[in-house]
């Protein structure tokens, strides 16, 4: 099992968001946490990526068998989990293919060594971006919200994670952006031995992933969980809280 979550609890200052999730992703899955706003759906995943401010306290995460409570965001990020954040930041000062190079462990390109910086160039290409368009540009600054989140996953594609965190990743995203971000991520999962973990309002990024199994949240707790083709379409359908109730009625 790559990923397992037991009976976690997570609090922020002296509130309990997450209040026993029990969660298991196995190798090359995709599961997808959906719910309304407010259930702990961003809390859970920033705890696993191991922000600080989010303390478990009670329960375990396990990430290939062994707990990782202990380890801190950068250690984690080593042993092989890497997280899109769902509004990327602008950052003055530092070129994209820096901050790629740097996600990757690589020193920033020196063009004084008059050599192509042909690594940063592959992740651009692999999310539609034209490198000659984006390289140089500082990270985010100006950049449409489809852009910023194409520029994020180049950057967790760089990281070579076991674990890729998506955090609603259709956000303000244009449907053009969609396709382009949804298909890269299904090519890099294809390629590499590794899963994701997609936290998302719609079907949108999730018609092109096509998950694994997919999870309801509400009130800190996943309260449903089902195949893609049949726990979506009820979720559209009824809504989240007409869902957990009807859940809940039968058992």
């Amino acid at each position: 099992m790559l990923l397992e979550l037991r009976d976690l609890h997570v609090s922020v200052g002296e509130r309990e968001i997450i209040k026993g999730v029990n969660l298991k992703v196995g190798l090359n899955e995709i599961h997808a946490i959906m719910g309304p706003n407010a259930s702990g759906k961003t809390t859970l995943v920033l705890a696993i990526a191991g922000f600080p401010g989010y303390k478990v306290t009670k329960g375990d995460i396990l990430f290939e068998g062994k707990s990782i409570l202990k380890l801190s965001l950068h250690e984690r990020a080593r042993a092989g989990i890497a997280i899109a954040l769902q509004n990327p930041p602008a950052i003055r000062g530092i070129r994209l293919r820096d901050i790629i190079r740097l996600a990757a462990g690589l020193e920033p390109w020196d063009p004084s060594r008059r050599e192509p910086d042909c690594f940063s160039e592959k992740f651009l290409r692999m999310v539609g971006l034209p490198p000659e368009q984006y390289l140089d540009r500082d990270v985010n600054v100006g950049f449409s919200g489809g852009e910023r989140k194409r520029c994020e996953i180049a950057q967790v594609f760089a990281m070579k994670p076991r674990l890729m965190i998506l955090d609603e990743p259709d956000s303000g995203v244009d449907l053009d952006s969609l396709k382009i971000l949804g298909r890269s991520i299904m090519s890099y999962l294809q390629a590499h031995d590794c899963s994701i973990l997609v936290v998302t309002h719609h079907r949108h990024i999730l018609q092109y992933l096509k998950p694994t199994r997919v999870h309801v949240m509400y009130d800190g707790k996943i309260a449903v969980s089902g195949d893609f083709d049949e726990l979506v379409p009820l979720v559209e359908q009824t809504g989240y809280e007409q869902l957990v109730k009807e859940w809940k009625a039968n058992g």
